[in-house]
């Protein structure tokens, strides 16, 4: 398979995993947790139909990016396309951060396993939020450190929120910010 289903593109962003980053959401989710912050992900339809080709070409002509950073809906439902995608960008210099709904102890053997330098695994569960760490939502969800691309010194990183306005007026948000920095945003300017 040659063809990715996706979701939404975020050239560059400092809220989806260390340093500047792609961020690429995959279009269907064969884990749906309950309380996920993307279920509109969760079905194949609505999704735009990209070569893993055009996505590297991309990807590669942004200035500036450290890596891209794999979200879902579910990419280990696009494994196939994907590690061609990630093996391209990888030997391009670029780092690849992959989340997943499963546990690395039930992913087959894969190349998008093999083409990943940071994996984050594990479903979202909404009665464990996790405050401390960066970019994930419930306190189950692990880091692999699959590569010595990155260490424990990530951790180091705040949670970002990123809101982007268009010239058309199209509001796009990302990234994740806890209850209370929400809270505290709405309270500095309740509109």
């Amino acid at each position: 398979m040659e063809l990715l289903n996706l979701h939404r593109i975020v050239d560059v962003t400092a809220a989806e995993g260390p340093g500047l980053r792609c961020a690429v959401w995959t279009q269907g989710c064969s884990v749906r947790c309950p309380g996920c912050f993307n279920p509109q992900t969760w079905t194949t339809r609505g999704g735009t139909l990209l070569h893993w080709r055009d996505l590297v070409s991309r990807v590669l002509d942004i200035d500036g990016v450290e890596g891209v950073t794999l979200l879902g809906g579910e990419p280990f439902d696009q494994a196939e396309p994907l590690g061609e995608f990630a093996a391209a960008v990888r030997s391009a210099g670029l780092s690849v951060m992959t989340f997943t709904g499963h546990v690395l102890e039930d992913l087959p053997p894969s190349r998008l396993l093999g083409s990943t330098d940071l994996l984050v695994d594990g479903p979202f569960l909404a009665d464990r939020p996790e405050p401390s760490r960066p970019w994930v939502g419930s306190a189950n969800q692990r880091f692999h450190f699959l590569t010595d691309r990155y260490d424990e010194s990530i951790f180091t990183t705040p949670n970002r929120l990123e809101l982007t306005i268009s010239p058309e007026g199209a509001i796009e948000l990302n990234g994740f910010a806890t209850t209370e920095v929400l809270e505290a945003l709405l309270e500095r300017d309740p509109r």
